[in-house]
């Protein structure tokens, strides 16, 4: 997937729960090398959004359409090109940092991603954990954990959901450094109501605004 050119088009999304209309009419459009944030009041519709967009949940109305080079990728394809970070997302409490990460890479069919896990263990300090159980590890550890289960087949399109929670300030400069690179040829996609976060994005989504 190096160098491809990709574009994330959301079209007129709508989004209600029985009565309780959530999101209206979202549309915008995001290529390699830049990043959106998606902002907006607490309990307005923005994790909704993201996991629309990453196709774990359908809109009511609306699409969301992925391409690759001009050429529309398949719903069941969109997963290999996508890293999603969120507070919500469990790992595997009972497995190793280890055994969540070979589980992530089988799923994507990933073959030598040892040095990729290397590095990204060093980046997040977790390096000599990889071996212990996910539930000896602390919140900020887990949080840190996630970035690393999503970033290991080096996505084109990164969603992250509050990208600084649970983080301590080491975290937050991890995640940063990692934000700030995938942004330079890639697409970025963060949820977050951090005046600072903003600042990443060249084009802001604000939900739940009249």
């Amino acid at each position: 997937m190096l160098n491809a050119k990709m574009e994330l088009i959301a079209e007129k999304i709508v989004k209600r729960f029985v009565h309780f209309l959530v999101l209206k009419n979202i549309s915008f459009k995001v290529s390699s090398g830049s990043a959106i944030a998606i902002t907006g009041p607490n309990g307005s519709g923005k994790t909704t959004l993201v996991k629309i967009l990453c196709n774990l949940m359908a809109p009511t109305r609306g699409q969301v359409v992925y391409q690759n080079n001009s050429q529309k990728i398949n719903r069941e394809d969109i997963f290999q090109y996508i890293g999603l970070v969120g507070p919500y997302l469990q790992l595997y409490q009972e497995l190793s940092a280890q055994e969540n990460i070979d589980f992530f890479a089988r799923m994507r069919n990933l073959k030598n991603y040892s040095a990729r896990v290397k590095q990204l263990m060093e980046l997040f300090n977790l390096s000599g954990r990889e071996h212990d159980a996910v539930k000896t590890y602390s919140s900020g550890m887990q949080q840190r954990l996630k970035y690393v289960c999503a970033l290991i087949h080096e996505p084109e399109v990164l969603f992250v959901d509050e990208p600084r929670s649970n983080l301590d300030q080491a975290g937050i400069e991890a995640v940063y450094s990692i934000l700030q690179e995938q942004k330079k040829d890639k697409i970025l996609v963060i949820s977050t109501n951090d005046q600072e976060d903003l600042t990443l994005a060249d084009q802001i989504i604000r939900v739940g605004v009249a």
